[in-house]
């Protein structure tokens, strides 16, 4: 268990939470929500105690070990990727240290002796005959390829490297597991192993992610930041939403209620407070009108952009032919491997699987930003296209205000008909002077998206979207795909925001052949489940056999 106790943690003179107290219990596994800066991960450092809180504490049962997924993804770059997983549990890991320096003792004495007996005996005691196979299996299980067990960090690229940061949080069993954005980096295979280890763990949870369906998936409880206060809510996210705004209707019918009460009485005060016969009927509605307390409903620090992608032109029938193309990447390997396939204009096309440098390759391909080794491509004359890429940095490496900035893209060269565009995206008047160099990555997502509504494109092709988005902009960006009448390609990690959008699955493979199927993404994951099942059985099969 953990728990804060009247915890107050100011910056500067703003009180971020204020005598927060509330209890996270063994056997749940608690989403922690709020709109950006909210102090979501603030909360999550003042939980593990790497920040101090200004007045109260916070406290652990005792004996209970802490254990948080670290987000400096150099910190381990000098040891073994087993090693750094192992380090998940520090105790563990110092007796295996200290075995191996005593071992290594040219002068072995009797009391190295004594010594080795007790950390073998604790060892023995901890599972650590068992450390490396199980830190074995919860790679495996992210996906980390065996051949990679034993390489130094420094030799994983930075998707790896969080994959392996986040088992070394997972490995042994803490008691108290505080993640933050888990899924970032993380493939939909990986996402969907990481929801089934947390709804089988028995220990107490504490999680902050952006993925609506993963909140929905793993957690018990939700704990809401919103106001400087955190109140809990049993239930995942959807029941969080739905209880929330059924609070606030409630607290706002009953403030109807109550003004339409005050208006009656305040009425018959005016018309009988003069009147000697009335005094008393007057003066006691004046006391029963100074008892009605309005319910204060305070503005939520949660603010939704407003994502309406307008197609100037409708779309034809003929849209996109890809046929036959080919792409090597630098290293030789095949990005693109004969890809063929046409797009229809009700198509909306979810790209999926691990292989993600073959999608963003695609995509700079049908784009113009890359050409293919061989083979083609060809877009319908009614078309249009809008891109966001994965990597948006170019586009702000320069000294524009965000006014100007989306000024160059605006068909309209009107500044108010382009801050009209920005105050959608929560860029109110002010904001328009800002650098775009110095903007946030979600404000740089946001300016992005902008530019995408503002080109009236009718086919939009996105590269990972909802990287550095919260919550509620992920719900604007969901709503603008699913009301878009043209059509859309896009890779994207959100479950629920591929559901809910695409009706054809491309899934690129790992040699960078893709398998075409016309199925909402529950379904494709359902059937290749099955198939996995099938090819496990057989090859259990084929083994008894031999």
């Amino acid at each position: 268990m953990i728990a804060a106790n009247n915890v107050t943690y100011r910056v500067g003179k703003k009180a971020l939470f204020e005598d927060v107290n509330i209890k996270f219990t063994e056997g749940n596994c608690y989403g922690l929500i709020g709109a950006n800066g909210a102090g979501k991960s603030t909360f999550l450092k003042i939980l593990s105690g790497d920040l101090d809180t200004t007045n109260g504490e916070i406290s652990i049962t005792p004996g209970q070990r802490l254990s948080v997924l670290e987000q400096d993804h150099f910190k381990y770059d000098e040891y073994p990727v087993l090693d750094t997983v192992i380090m998940g549990n520090k105790r563990l890991y110092d007796i295996m240290k200290e075995k191996e320096a005593i071992y290594l003792k040219e002068d072995f004495s009797d009391e190295d002796g004594i010594r080795a007996g007790e950390l073998e005996a604790e060892f023995a005691e901890m599972d650590g005959y068992e450390a490396e196979s199980d830190a074995a299996t919860l790679l495996n299980g992210l996906g980390i390829d065996t051949s990679l067990h034993y390489s130094m960090m420094k030799d994983l690229n930075g998707s790896e490297k969080v994959k392996v940061l986040l088992a070394k949080a997972l490995f042994g069993n803490p008691d108290i597991l505080l993640l933050d954005e888990p899924t970032n980096h993380l493939d939909l295979d990986a996402i969907a192993w990481l929801e089934e280890f947390l709804i089988n763990f028995d220990n107490t949870v504490i999680v902050v992610s952006h993925d609506r369906y993963f909140l929905n998936k793993v957690c018990t409880s939700t704990a809401d930041i919103d106001y400087g206060k955190i109140q809990l809510y049993a239930g995942n996210y959807d029941f969080w939403y739905e209880s929330s705004q059924l609070l606030i209707k409630q607290m706002k019918e009953a403030n109807k209620k109550k003004e339409e009460k005050i208006k009656e009485l305040q009425e018959f005060i005016s018309r009988f407070s003069a009147n000697a016969s009335k005094s008393k009927q007057a003066t006691s509605r004046k006391r029963a009108l100074e008892k009605i307390q309005l319910d204060e409903i305070k503005p939520s620090s949660r603010k939704y952009p407003y994502i309406d992608f307008r197609p100037d032109r409708e779309i034809g029938n003929e849209v996109l032919f890809v046929e036959d193309i080919c792409l090597k990447g630098e290293d030789g390997n095949m990005l693109l491997n004969h890809v063929s396939f046409t797009m229809g204009h009700d198509d909306k096309i979810a790209f999926v699987g691990g292989n993600e440098q073959a999608k963003t390759a695609l995509f700079q391909v049908l784009t113009g930003e890359r050409e293919p080794d061989s083979g083609s491509y060809k877009w319908g004359v009614t078309t249009s296209q809008a891109y966001f890429p994965k990597d948006n940095s170019k586009e702000f490496d320069n000294d524009y205000t965000i006014t100007d900035w989306l000024m160059g893209y605006s068909p309209v060269k009107d500044v108010t008909y382009v801050r009209g565009y920005l105050g959608r995206m929560l860029f109110p008047g002010e904001d328009g002077v800002k650098k775009v160099k110095v903007l946030s990555g979600g404000e740089k997502v946001r300016c992005m998206l902008s530019k995408m509504m503002i080109s009236g494109a009718n086919c939009l092709i996105f590269d990972e979207p909802t990287n550095h988005l919260d919550m509620e902009s992920i719900t604007a960006l969901n709503t603008g795909m699913l009301k878009f009448p043209g059509v859309i390609l896009f890779a994207c990690r959100d479950h629920q925001l591929v559901q809910t959008t695409a009706n054809r699955i491309i899934e690129f493979m790992p040699d960078g052949t893709i398998i075409d199927k016309v199925t909402t993404y529950d379904e494709y994951l359902e059937a290749d489940e099955m198939a996995r099942k099938r090819t496990v059985y057989q090859a259990q099969v084929e083994d008894d056999e031999n």
